[in-house]
């Protein structure tokens, strides 16, 4: 079975694309729209913080490790 692409992924290309879904981006993923392999641990540490933050209203490290995470938006030429 095809994987679907991420839909991050997708908002980005249309973000790229005026605004409108590239027709090419279907049910199933793209090199541009398949997932980025991401250390499950790495996804975790940030969402743990981030939620942290929000609830002791204080630094908890988020900022760092969310920007330690591949970034589909800022990321586009990158490799793999």
């Amino acid at each position: 079975m095809a994987k679907q692409p991420e839909a991050l992924a997708t908002f980005a290309a249309s973000a790229r694309n005026a605004g409108r879904k590239p027709k090419d981006i279907g049910l199933a993923a793209t090199p541009e729209t398949e997932a980025i392999p991401t250390d499950p641990k790495k996804k975790v540490d940030a969402a743990t913080k981030v939620l942290r933050e929000g609830v002791f209203h204080k630094d908890q490290g988020a900022d760092a490790a969310v920007d330690a995470l591949p970034d589909r938006t800022r990321d586009v030429g990158r490799k793999r």
